[in-house]
């Protein structure tokens, strides 16, 4: 293990095959059996492109969340309808979360059958990111459904988010990263902070039955979006978010920071949250940006939060994954292993000055 450790947040970019088929299955004109065997064949791919790339732990770029990070869950579900929750994004595009129709609410694939198949391609630790139950709260409609109350479903959603972190962690993940792309943004939608608070509340419940030594592989995930080359809330400024967001009980952070236009007020927040034994991986690559960072680029970034926080507690990653959502190929797969490989040469030659300077 490097000292410095860097690791991936979730999406590739999916083949436009792949995509192609997935609309294709949605509209019946092939089969489940067919989509899978793309998404199977573009997984094994991705792998072996990360692979190369040199990094330590690997994973299979959500190419078999076929709606995308925040619904793979329920792939196949009869009961939800497509006008939920809107997200809007900078550039005044917006996507709209499903909507629960009627009760139970229940997973139709879980990450764990993502992490069980990638195991099978690859010698190397996987990463494996799942969406965090707060997000799946936005899903229950505002008015209420007959015989099935906002507060039974919300038992059911940490039922399941718990069973799922717990199954990942069976199988051996390397870390099981939280998706919570929406915590930023709950702060645009209620500035007093209470909506974060909530949503705090209910991944810390997910969280409550693990163990210390289980929480040191669990992470959890914050940006400020990324589709479509746009963001949702990267006009909401950290200070709102990160006393809240560094409540939640896991011992992994991944925060977004290539793309802030202050990074060092950041860490400097950051130094003053950061609790023993945490871990926080810092951005070093933007995603939406489609220039290539060099790894000179991201070697200057790692020293500068190098100087904020220990080495003991720090690590790199992405801003965000490169496709999110399924269908948005504004960036090419060459262009997210490219840089992937940047981010991972560019943390081991800070790791070599770090080291020299002790």
């Amino acid at each position: 293990m490097s000292l410095i450790p860097t690791e991936h947040i979730g999406s590739i970019p999916r083949p436009t095959e792949l995509i192609t088929a997935y609309q294709k299955q949605q509209s019946g004109e092939i089969s489940e059996e067919a989509l899978e065997a793309l998404a199977t064949q573009a997984s094994i791919e991705t792998i072996k492109k990360m692979e190369e790339t040199g990094s330590y732990c690997v994973g299979d770029g959500e190419q078999r969340k076929f709606s995308g990070f925040a619904s793979y869950c329920l792939h196949g579900a009869s009961n939800f309808a497509p006008d939920g929750a809107e997200i809007l994004f900078s550039d005044g595009h917006s996507r709209l979360l499903p909507r629960l129709t009627k009760g139970p609410f229940k997973y139709q694939m879980t990450a764990d059958m993502f992490l069980e198949d990638a195991m099978k391609h690859t010698k190397h630790p996987i990463k494996q990111a799942v969406i965090s139950p707060s997000l799946l709260s936005l899903l229950y409609p505002n008015t209420p459904i007959p015989e099935y109350s906002r507060n039974q479903f919300l038992e059911d959603v940490i039922r399941q988010h718990h069973q799922e972190l717990a199954r990942c962690l069976e199988l051996g993940a390397h870390k099981v990263q939280i998706d919570f792309t929406e915590g930023r943004l709950s702060l645009k939608l209620d500035p007093s902070g209470e909506l974060l608070t909530g949503m705090v509340d209910l991944i810390n419940s997910g969280l409550e039955s693990f163990t210390d030594a289980q929480r040191q592989k669990i992470g959890l995930h914050t940006c400020p979006g990324a589709d479509r080359d746009a963001t949702h809330s990267a006009d909401v400024d950290y200070k709102e978010l990160l006393p809240t967001l560094f409540r939640v009980n896991v011992g992994n952070f991944y925060v977004a920071m290539a793309s802030e236009k202050d990074p060092e007020k950041v860490l400097l927040q950051i130094k003053s949250l950061i609790k023993p034994g945490v871990r926080v991986f810092i951005g070093v690559i933007d995603p939406i940006d489609p220039v290539i960072e060099t790894p000179e680029q991201v070697c200057e970034r790692v020293l500068k939060a190098a100087e904020y926080i220990p080495l003991d507690n720090l690590g790199t990653t992405d801003d965000c994954g490169f496709s999110p959502f399924a269908d948005d190929d504004s960036t090419s797969r060459d262009i997210a292993f490219a840089k992937i490989k940047a981010r991972v040469e560019g943390t081991r030659m800070a790791e070599e000055i770090l080291v020299a300077r002790k």
